[in-house]
């Protein structure tokens, strides 16, 4: 099928990445900051809007720190079209007895963003602005207003008008209201709102009137001022909006007492005689400025509460705003609320995604919003009902929970969690909080590294010594290790590897250099016995693969320089600490052979694999002798990807080492182990040879023998 707009039905199946097509449907507060933060992100945008005018009714709105400043990172500052701060917290009985009075002016500074109170067609003619007026980056957001949805497919992200045109994205937006159209389409969205016993008068006074009288000004004597005036079953909210100069009044009382037979939507006319009819009992001083109100401005609507949709995303459609959760008006968040969900949905729909991906992150949004969603509105239910005597609410914990968030960083970071659970297997190390760690073996995101291309030049010497000396080296007090021969003497190598065109740290590389003692075993519980070349120590010359090599493969590695002086016919190695020099390593004569004579270029002699010891102690001093993790491990060369190639190959017949342990105060955190290196005699140089080639293994096959 192609739709009115040209766009193949399976458009979205593609891989390929490219901007999300979105449909949005309502432009109210929520849909607008939505499209607006969506086309940031670079995708298309389209809104559809039931009514001609697209223009949000009602009167004035809580921009509290949460939605607020979500509304700064889109670049729309409220005060610059006349919202002002709240600075101050009165509460009366109905009949006047003040009953509670907060400065808040020194309160709203442990938020990041200010407390604003604006008119709310001010902020969405401001956002229905930016929307429609085109960027240098970004074009105009396409508005087709008197354009009522009929059908909602969430499969195919298509929606039907009712006029029949068809419109077809990779992602459904239903912004449309608390009598959503879109909310059909989700599983148990069939839910329907309902007036839950009240309802609420809504009108502005001018704040010049209130002034210019003697008995009411000193209702308003305080700028940024809300006032409450509460009764058994009905209260009276009063604040200012634009500059100041507005009084906004949210009066809400028995929805019998006014009844009508409205379905609550905004903008049903009122009566002020019955207003001030069913407020009577209040402190004549506000009915006095209530009596001030343009008869033909007073609107009255039922309340809608509506119980709980179990999920606001259904395959390519998501919910936002009061179409995933009405709002009673009593902790002023419903439109605050809606711009959180717009901009987590801008989050989650981040740039790059490809449109296969929509439905899982959709869920993801659902998972992000839904418990904080809904606890806002179980707060706003508690805070809404009739007061009592006995009744004690923590209006501070409930202020905090909803203004001490934003929600673009805490979509951010739980889009980030989801991004690493996607990876399988991924590498964790310290510290945790940033994520799996990039290293030799994959990428942050989990994507294999390619070392085909890293260059290698190893050089070794191999030497005739002690088996019991050697045998001292193994891991003390441990069972299992042995050599293979009964032979008084064994063979090691001194090999060292300098690295080159490393992915993994973006081109560079570094060096290492070891001590391998062939000819060990391994016996394990079972009597089967791992043949390899034991690795009781790995110096490295940067701390990257240092710690990536000691965490997540268990090998024992520490840092030293190594300073490598190649010349036409030798190689010569230096080793220390801060410029104390302990090793001094030299093949001189060196001549090149076939590279296909040679094995184990790595290591320095043809062995089945690595033999190594990992040891990680508890924390705390208390638990300085006990493990946390201790085992040994094998890497099978078998199993080395890739595989090296060596491309030239020089033999020595003339090579030496020398090692110096110099004193504790050289080598402070080394002397322990450059002291033992130094007791391993050398009877006899039985090889040397430097190995230059290509493809370095990630060494990925490391893992525990038992």
């Amino acid at each position: 099928m192609t739709t009115t707009d040209g766009i193949s039905s399976h458009a979205h199946a593609s891989d390929e990445t490219r901007p999300l097509k979105v449909l949005i449907v309502g432009a109210g507060i929520g849909g607008l900051t939505a499209a607006i933060a969506l086309r940031n992100q670079g995708h298309d945008i389209q809104i559809f809007e039931k009514s001609h005018l697209a223009t949000e009714t009602g009167a004035a709105i809580h921009l509290a720190p949460n939605a607020n400043g979500l509304l700064r990172r889109l670049g729309i500052f409220a005060e610059q079209f006349g919202a002002n701060p709240m600075e101050r917290l009165t509460e009366y009985s109905a009949t006047g007895e003040l009953q509670r009075e907060i400065d808040l002016t020194e309160s709203n500074k442990k938020w990041q963003h200010p407390w604003l109170l604006a008119h709310r067609i001010d902020l969405h003619n401001n956002l229905t602005k930016i929307a429609k007026t085109a960027t240098k980056t970004h074009n105009a957001i396409p508005l087709r207003t008197g354009s009522r949805i009929a059908q909602v497919d969430a499969e195919t992200a298509t929606i039907m008008l009712e006029d029949g045109s068809q419109f077809q994205g990779d992602v459904v937006l239903g912004a449309d209201g608390v009598h959503s159209v879109t909310r059909h389409a989700v599983p148990g969205g069939q839910v329907r709102p309902e007036c839950r016993g009240k309802s609420a008068f809504r009108f502005l006074v001018s704040k010049e009137a209130a002034v210019g009288d003697p008995i009411t000004a000193k209702l308003v004597q305080h700028p940024g001022e809300l006032s409450i005036w509460y009764g058994r079953d009905s209260r009276i909210i009063m604040y200012p909006t634009s500059h100041n100069t507005v009084l906004n009044f949210v009066m809400i009382h028995p929805e019998n007492e006014s009844a009508t037979d409205t379905d609550g939507s905004w903008g049903q006319q009122g009566n002020l005689e019955k207003m001030l009819q069913i407020f009577d009992g209040f402190d004549p001083t506000i009915l006095r400025l209530l009596g001030k109100a343009d008869p033909q401005s007073v609107k009255v609507w039922k309340l809608l509460d509506m119980d709980l949709i179990p999920q606001w995303n259904y395959h390519r459609l998501a919910l936002l705003g009061d179409a995933a959760h009405p709002f009673l008006p009593h902790q002023g968040q419903g439109g605050g609320v809606a711009i959180e969900d717009a901009i987590s949905l801008a989050v989650v729909l981040s740039p790059g995604i490809q449109a296969a991906e929509v439905p899982k992150r959709l869920k993801l949004y659902h998972d992000i919003r839904h418990e904080r969603a809904t606890r806002i509105q179980g707060y706003s239910r508690i805070i809404g009902e009739d007061r009592t005597d006995e009744k004690q609410l923590d209006m501070y914990s409930f202020t905090n929970f909803n203004f001490g968030h934003d929600e673009w960083d805490n979509s951010t970071q739980r889009l980030r969690e989801w991004t690493w659970n996607q990876i399988p297997n991924p590498y964790w190390r310290m510290p945790i909080a940033f994520g799996p760690m990039p290293g030799p073996r994959q990428t942050h995101l989990g994507v294999p590294r390619d070392g085909t291309k890293s260059k290698f030049t190893t050089a070794s010497i191999k030497f005739k010594t002690s088996r019991t000396v050697l045998q001292n080296l193994f891991p003390p007090g441990r069972k299992g290790w042995r050599f293979t021969s009964p032979d008084t003497i064994a063979y090691a190598s001194f090999s060292q590897t300098t690295l080159n065109n490393m992915e993994w740290l973006g081109g560079s590389g570094y060096k290492h250099i070891g001590l391998y003692i062939h000819g060990v075993e391994y016996v394990k519980d079972d009597g089967s016995v791992i043949k390899g070349t034991y690795l009781p120590i790995l110096f490295e010359s940067l701390t990257d693969p240092i710690v990536s090599g000691r965490e997540e493969l268990g090998m024992p590695k520490l840092y030293t320089s190594v300073d490598v002086y190649r010349r036409s016919s030798s190689y010569r190695i230096c080793t220390g600490w801060e410029g104390a020099l302990w090793g001094n390593f030299l093949l001189e004569d060196l001549v090149e052979v076939d590279p296909s004579t040679t094995t184990g270029a790595l290591s320095g002699e043809a062995d089945a694999g690595i033999l190594a010891y990992k040891y990680l102690p508890k924390s705390g001093r208390a638990n300085k002798n006990i493990p946390a993790e201790e085992y040994a491990i094998f890497d099978p060369f078998s199993k080395a990807m890739p595989t090296p190639r060596p491309q030239r190959v020089y033999t020595s017949n003339k090579a030496s080492i020398q090692i110096d342990a110099l004193e504790w105060q050289q080598l402070p955190t080394l002397y322990h182990v450059i002291s033992r290196l130094a007791e391993v005699p050398v009877f006899e140089i039985v090889g040397a040879k430097l190995v230059e080639g290509e493809g370095v293994p990630d060494v990925s096959g490391a893992a525990p023998i038992e």
